[in-house]
């Protein structure tokens, strides 16, 4: 069979949005995976550092997962909550216990846009308050309460929102007027601006929202331990806080199970949202509360896909994988190897800013050589450089300027030292072509 993937994207072109983008200036068709590799529709095969934005969690083709989805299809694919379904409650039952939240309850949605939307009518529910904290440089989804809480103007189509949005500085370390200080220094910073900024409220704000590590905002994340110093705060007015696993959930920063547990001192949050790798691939996300908060609606309400049988049994088929194979150690193990590999070859190289991160979520901030100006330029050269050399990588970040690598959690030490060496060469290329378009 051929693939004509010029003619593919002229259909793309006409039938699809303007705004929908893509990657690469020919961009792919990707027609199959396995392991931690995928394969174009020309057949050219590339090491898979993205994994569909975060997505593919485990790997591509993982055996227990499509088994288990083969199996469910073949008994019933869709019943809706209506009914009764044990591969929901056998789900729900093992995240509530992994969450941390006491007395939890699980909703089950498709999306991590649609968890994050859950959780807003939540919290503004039981607090009976349309007022949200949000953090700078966040990005929660794309409906139109989540681009409401979305400091990101990359990302911000609307100024139109249902809630009233103040935000909060300290999602990103190295930028800002904070950057200069200690880390101590920083978070006491921050946390004197947000209770600067409470004051400007009109009291009983609904909750704070905030990615433990920013995903699109480029994988940056504040100092351990100021959301629990934010806790502090927000306790005392009865504010909720809110957790935005999407992409930092089920171990992918290695230290911890959630990103949540960095800020662990003043106890987990109040409610906390999954999506993306819990699914390896599937249409699977949520949001975790305390009984008192997930049960404040009053009035009906069901979910038509949100629990579907084999998207739950494709979650649960994953979720004992990672935990049986302890993908979190190895996202510490390959990810801390990873990173330290890249810090030595950024070390000479004008073009990079900053490599930060941890486990299997690192940023590659990238810069026009010379300065501190974030270089969107230098990021899509970088795309381009290292899909010429069999590599995918995703960016976000200030002005789209920051390289994402996140590959699957079962990613080799051959792997991550192949990709860092690919990494390398295309940073090698992009200063290169940098300093000619320059001169």
């Amino acid at each position: 069979m051929t693939h004509d993937t010029g003619s593919l994207h002229a259909r793309h072109r006409a039938v699809m949005p303007s705004w929908l983008s893509l990657y690469y200036a020919q961009p792919l068709e990707l027609t199959h995976g396995e392991g931690r590799h995928v394969w174009d529709a020309e057949g050219n095969r590339y090491l898979d550092f993205f994994g569909g934005i975060l997505t593919t969690m485990t790997a591509h083709a993982l055996p227990e997962v499509t088994k288990a989805v083969g199996e469910q299809a073949g008994r019933i694919l869709h019943t809706s909550t209506l009914y009764l379904s044990r591969p929901m409650v056998e789900l729900a039952e093992r995240i509530a216990a992994l969450s941390g939240i006491p007395d939890a309850r699980v909703f089950f949605t498709t999306s991590g846009t649609e968890a994050n939307d859950a959780a807003l009518l939540l919290a503004t529910t039981h607090r009976r308050s349309n007022q949200v904290l949000a953090m700078r440089n966040s990005y929660h989804g794309r409906s139109f309460s989540t681009v409401a809480i979305t400091g990101n103007q990359s990302w911000s189509p609307t100024s139109l929102s249902p809630l009233q949005t103040l935000y909060v500085h300290g999602g990103v370390r190295s930028r800002g007027p904070y950057a200069d200080l200690g880390d101590a220094e920083y978070v006491a910073a921050c946390v004197a601006d947000l209770e600067d900024l409470l004051q400007q409220t009109a009291g009983g704000v609904a909750a704070l929202i905030a990615e433990p590590v920013q995903g699109v905002g480029g994988f940056t994340a504040p100092p351990d331990g100021l959301y629990a110093a934010f806790r502090e705060v927000l306790a005392r007015e009865g504010i909720l806080w809110i957790s935005d696993e999407v992409q930092t959930g089920w171990g992918r920063t290695g230290d911890h199970f959630w990103g949540w547990q960095a800020h662990a001192e003043n106890g987990p949050p109040d409610l906390l949202t999954f999506a993306k790798g819990i699914g390896n691939g599937m249409s699977l996300g949520g949001v975790v509360a305390r009984a008192e908060i997930m049960n404040c609606l009053s009035a009906n309400s069901i979910s038509t896909f949100g629990g579907s049988p084999i998207t739950m049994a494709a979650g649960l088929a994953n979720l004992n994988y990672l935990l049986e194979h302890d993908l979190q150690g190895n996202a510490r193990r390959v990810g801390g190897l990873l990173i330290e590999r890249l810090r030595a070859v950024a070390a000479g190289l004008d073009v990079v800013r900053e490599i930060r991160g941890r486990g299997l979520m690192i940023g590659i901030e990238l810069v026009r050589p010379g300065t501190d100006e974030p270089s969107p330029e230098a990021a899509t050269l970088m795309l381009e450089a290292a899909r010429e050399r069999g590599l995918l990588v995703g960016k976000g970040g200030h002005g789209g300027a920051a390289l994402r690598i996140a590959p699957p959690l079962t990613l080799t030490v051959a792997e991550a030292e192949q990709g860092a060496d690919l990494l390398a060469d295309a940073l090698r290329q992009t200063q290169r072509q940098l300093a000619d378009a320059s001169s």
